[in-house]
């Protein structure tokens, strides 16, 4: 079969040296491994939860505490806890309530209001529910305006305001056997007794800070850029005019997603900006265009998914030979695939799968050296140039696109300050930082260090005590790795269900991955109100059984994730040391997902539900009320 490319393949290089630049990523990795892995980090408390827990957006409110019994609590309301509201609505479920810390639904779209915000993945795909409420995003890529202005657009076209607590942390949540419920401790002392509990709160929760000695030694100004102060800066989140910062020197420190959108805006009006590296990201053309009203308005049913399916198939899968496949989103996600399609239909017959990884690794260095030379081409001063450069595989890190970026550090005002001979910046004092041996005075510190995604659990969530059956915490149930049955539930945990990287299938476009798996928890808890079932829990034996499938079914990609430079995307390499012992340390940000795919998974859940028997599942009905014991509070 054909494989048809509509927007036809990049121009990549091909006068490189693969064993030399092998050798070089290796190089730049091990400068860069820290034994202390995800441990680095400094945790967001005590004398440091100014740059985590305070609303910059919307005034704490105080109210009384309550203990009302619900159906279902949703734990968090961003897109998932927004989606997850929805398909429980859908489904004939109404007696649920969304909790949320912040002061309006969007999750990490709510908190992150940073001057030049976007989304670098096409918002055809990325913003859920579209043709649900029939919007069509203004540009391909969508900025943070747009984006929290759709979370509400779904909060109240499917009227979720009524059915959420906004300003309210979670502070403990543990199960009733007697009541056979959760109870759900809050900032407010809320006693909340929810039949059901839906973990939404996401992998961009937190943020998350580096441990820098001297971190809270600083006199002048700092904060994360997830809470951004305008009141500092000037401008506002609608108008980036940071005008304020014309007599300031100020620091950013940290170059991934966030920092490759904010230091274009704080170069243009600072007096001074230096720019702290410790790990470059890749940055190619962004490109974005408006939307094309004729093409929105031809737009026929089930658009969304055929392209959300599309951009999952040409981001995130291989291409083996015989696939029919069209590029409908021709990006720099889709790159490498859509040079490897060309390249196979070039060919014109089928390799074996193992020689195609092997071009397909090839493709990969012959985009990062287009991508680096790029670098060259834009940035004039050469040793610059040289430090922007990544030297790892694409996958390694989130690649990135911006089109002012590189430019950025042709300004007088901007200095880039390569901090990776010394594993980063070396400490902060009274009045600056000290980065390979010199301090730096500065007025201001925005920490663009980004988010605890593979940080320990408990420290990501910090809801303490979190505890199943018989006490049973999730933490110590999870600590030698993860048990569930179809990555969305575990036994000990009574109608309890979690959404992200489990052991679920694994999506290239995570609104998609969150859409699959609240669908089907809505359904499940539907047919166990429907059943009369007071308590829905997996056996022992399913959840053992779907752990032997992930694993009887995985991806072996312990070598790629050991070969790529430490960060997020690889749970910091898994620390220094052999490579052995950090093979055993290694977390992938996607989790154990299920081997066969992310459609194939979604197959999978369809066919379980239509056999109707929710196998692997134990239905519990009522207790008595004589036999409930009296609930103590855990508030």
């Amino acid at each position: 079969m054909q494989t048809i490319v509509t927007c036809g393949p990049s121009q990549t290089p091909d006068d490189i040296d693969i064993p030399a630049l092998r050798a070089r990523y290796r190089q730049e990795r091990d400068k860069r491994l820290r034994p202390e892995g995800g441990d680095q980090y400094a945790k967001a408390a005590d004398g440091l939860k100014e740059f985590a827990e305070v609303d910059p957006h919307t005034p704490p409110q105080a109210r009384e505490p309550i203990a009302p019994e619900i159906d279902v609590a949703i734990i968090g309301g961003g897109f998932s806890g927004l989606m997850a509201g929805v398909r429980l609505k859908q489904q004939g479920v109404t007696d649920f309530r969304i909790i949320d810390a912040a002061g309006d639904f969007g999750g990490v779209w709510y908190w992150n209001r940073y001057p030049g915000i976007q989304c670098d993945n096409e918002s055809y795909c990325y913003f859920p529910l579209l043709e649900e409420v029939g919007y069509v995003p203004k540009s391909r890529f969508s900025d943070g305006t747009e984006i929290q202005e759709h979370c509400r657009r779904i909060g109240t076209h499917f009227d979720l305001y009524g059915n959420t607590l906004f300003g309210t942390s979670v502070s403990s949540m543990q199960w009733d056997d007697g009541l056979q419920r959760w109870r759900i401790g809050t900032n407010h002392g809320d006693d909340v007794r929810a039949r059901f509990v839906i973990m939404c709160v996401g992998s961009t929760n937190k943020p998350k800070l580096p441990g820098i000695p001297g971190i809270t030694d600083f006199k002048g100004h700092s904060f994360h850029s997830a809470r951004w102060d305008y009141d500092y800066t000037g401008g506002s989140w609608e108008d980036p005019t940071l005008d304020k910062l014309a007599d300031k020197r100020v620091a950013v420190i940290g170059t991934g997603a966030s920092a490759i959108q904010i230091v274009p805006f704080v170069g243009k009006y600072a007096k001074k900006l230096l720019v702290f590296q410790r790990t470059p990201s890749s940055v190619d053309r962004r490109g974005n265009v408006p939307t094309d009203p004729d093409w929105a308005a031809n737009l026929g049913p089930g658009w969304q998914q055929e392209r959300q399916r599309n951009f999952h198939q040409w981001s995130f899968e291989f291409l083996p030979p015989g696939k029919v496949a069209e590029d409908a989103i021709c990006d720099f996600w889709t790159e490498i695939n859509r040079n490897m399609a060309t390249r196979l239909e070039a060919i014109g017959e089928e390799l074996p799968l193992e020689q195609i990884l092997a071009m397909r690794e090839e493709e990969d260095y012959r985009v990062m050296e287009r991508l680096r030379r790029r670098i060259a081409s834009i940035v004039t001063d050469p040793a610059t140039a040289e430090s922007l450069k990544p030297y790892y595989r694409m996958g390694c890190k989130r690649p990135c696109s911006n089109d002012t970026y590189l430019e950025t550090f042709n300004l007088p005002n901007v200095k880039l300050i390569d901090v990776s001979d010394c594993q980063g910046v070396e400490r902060i004092t009274e009045k600056g930082i000290v980065a390979n041996g010199v301090e730096y005075e500065v007025d201001c510190i925005i920490y663009a260090s980004g988010f605890e995604v593979t940080t320990k659990l408990d420290r990501r969530l910090g809801i303490e005590p979190y505890a199943g059956r018989d006490g049973l915490s999730l933490y110590d149930h999870w600590r030698d790795g993860l048990k569930t049955f179809h990555g969305m539930t575990s036994h000990g945990f009574p109608n309890h269900f979690y959404t992200g990287f489990t052991q679920a299938g694994a999506g290239g476009n995570i609104t998609a991955m969150y859409d699959q798996q609240v669908s089907h928890i809505a359904w499940i808890v539907k047919e166990a109100l429907a059943r009369g079932a007071a308590v829905i829990e997996p056996t022992r034996e399913a959840q053992e059984g779907w752990v032997r499938t992930i694993h009887e079914t995985a991806v072996d990609i312990s070598d790629f994730l050991l070969e790529c430079t430490p960060g997020y995307w690889n749970g910091e390499g898994g620390g220094a040391g052999a490579d052995e012992e950090r093979r055993k340390k290694l977390k992938f940000i996607f989790g154990e997902p299920y081997g066969p795919g992310f459609y194939a998974f979604d197959t999978l859940l369809q066919e379980w539900r239509d056999e109707g028997s929710m196998a692997g599942l134990e239905l519990t009905p009522p207790v008595a009320a004589n036999d409930a014991a009296e609930p103590e509070s855990v508030a």
